[in-house]
């Protein structure tokens, strides 16, 4: 056989292995097709998850104090911000027959994560607080409880409070939160500090009691940090003298006015920058 004749055969043989190696081509048209059907699987896959997202800031709506309470001589008004979709913020009010409870409480964290330990952290406070009224006593349980979850369980900070509409004594106990701020009809602020450490750090953590007296055109204004760190900018933070300031501009209205107000405020100075924290405002108000 001439060489020439060989190199043809072998051409012709690795043009037929090629043929057979290679893989059947799909049409443009199935292809597109395929990523059609993928894209539409993602987007039913996303609408799903933020139908749930909304479901869980509904449930989380539901756990929460309504907007505005009255109490006799007293208007309770409230507002919660979520950074993602579910706040790990809340503020709860119950009507016991030795007064009024109010819980503000900041689990560390943000988003769905935070916000689904709302629901057991409601739940310990409804539950402690059908034994005892007395706030220590209720946030030291609360603690127990929260630490026995460990190390799951996420650090938490709690205001709670005990109103008795009838004669102004508010006794409260500060777990690891902001304190709150009592401006007296006089002008002269308080700041209400009285209590312990941050919830879930130690099981025998010891906590204090505070009281105070609110009387006629007293307000007292309690919130969550991410109030307080809120960035304009210029990546300053809104703080306590800001606050203040608008506690005193808003002193003369009712709460619900004064809770949009100091919001408002709060969002102008802001500005187009976003929420870095979820936020939370409770603004106490004695009407006389």
């Amino acid at each position: 056989m001439s060489h020439s004749g060989l190199n043809g055969r072998l051409a012709t043989r690795r043009s037929v292995d090629i043929k057979v190696s290679l893989p059947p081509r799909r049409s443009s048209a199935n292809r597109t097709r395929l990523l059609e059907l993928k894209l539409a699987a993602l987007q039913k896959d996303y609408a799903d998850l933020h139908t749930e997202l909304i479901e869980a800031a509904q449930v989380h709506r539901r756990l929460c104090a309504p907007r505005l309470v009255k109490y006799d001589d007293f208007e309770i008004a409230s507002e919660t911000f979520a950074v993602r979709h579910v706040s790990g913020d809340f503020f709860t009010v119950a009507e016991t027959d030795r007064g009024v409870v109010l819980a503000l409480s900041d689990i560390c964290g943000k988003g769905l994560a935070a916000g689904m330990w709302t629901t057991y952290l409601t739940g310990l406070i409804a539950t402690h607080t059908a034994a005892s009224v007395e706030p220590e006593v209720i946030v030291d349980r609360v603690n127990r409880d929260l630490c026995r979850m460990l190390p799951m369980a996420p650090l938490a900070s709690l205001f709670l409070a005990r109103l008795d509409p009838v004669s102004g004594r508010f006794d409260y106990c500060c777990a690891g939160h902001p304190p709150a701020l009592l401006l007296r009809a006089s002008g002269q602020l308080e700041s209400l500090s009285e209590g312990g450490l941050l919830l879930g750090v130690m099981p025998a953590a010891s906590f204090r009691k505070g009281c105070v007296k609110l009387c006629e055109g007293d307000v007292l204004l309690a919130c969550s940090d991410g109030i307080l760190e809120s960035l304009n900018n210029e990546s300053q933070e809104f703080g306590y003298e800001r606050l203040e300031a608008q506690l005193r501009g808003a002193q003369s209205s009712s709460a619900n006015s004064a809770l949009f107000s100091i919001l408002g405020a709060v969002q102008d100075f802001a500005a187009t920058r976003p929420l870095i924290d979820d936020m939370t405002l409770v603004i106490v108000r004695c009407r006389g």
